[in-house]
């Protein structure tokens, strides 16, 4: 068959075949005198086969070292192998992602539930102090960071400078902006400036 008949059966572009055939993934290819492509019924299968393993979250690489040259002769210890090794990756990433679905929440949370009277800057304070002295499982917190954070509320000579950093804040409406986009919306309390 030609490309133009592949491509409407495997439902991928041309260029798409073209591409996996230059890269050594399709090789069911031959080449007429007239220079025009044709592809054996096998390359639908293959090409089957790639898509599958790409939705699967195989890379082109892991896909061209487990596909066989031809379709009978398949390395089953390495394709079983290959697939055992993709799974343990997709549950690893499902434990990171729901850490920091956890971790999010927690911290919106937190936002939320800010002290009724208490201002942004003071509220950022008490959230980012929550959150470093939290759980950090999934994060790159170190004790020096807590140590940092509880400074920030002291001059070099130890006295209590919160209250003027607080009113600098506000003056300035710009205690940790969650998203640039949302101008006038503060990180810390949900408040608009």
């Amino acid at each position: 068959m030609r490309i133009g008949e592949l491509a409407q059966k495997s439902g991928l572009t041309t260029s798409k075949i073209r591409f996996y055939e230059r890269i050594g993934l399709l090789k069911a290819v031959d080449r007429r005198s007239n220079g025009y492509r044709t592809y054996s019924s096998q390359a639908v299968t293959i090409l089957g086969l790639i898509t599958t393993a790409q939705r699967a979250g195989f890379a082109l690489d892991e896909i061209r070292t487990l596909l066989p040259s031809d379709l009978q002769h398949w390395d089953r210890d390495a394709l079983m192998d290959a697939l055992t090794r993709k799974i343990a990756d997709i549950e690893a990433l499902q434990a990171r992602l729901t850490q920091s679905k956890a971790h999010l929440l927690r911290l919106v949370e937190d936002i939320q539930a800010r002290p009724e009277g208490m201002d942004c800057a003071a509220n950022a304070h008490r959230v980012l102090t929550n959150m470093l002295a939290g759980p950090s499982d999934n994060l790159d917190i170190t004790p020096d960071d807590l140590r940092l954070l509880d400074r920030t509320g002291q001059d070099r000579t130890g006295q209590d400078r919160s209250s003027s950093v607080r009113e600098q804040r506000t003056q300035q409406k710009s205690c940790f902006a969650l998203n640039p986009s949302q101008k006038g919306r503060d990180f810390s309390c949900g408040c608009t400036s």
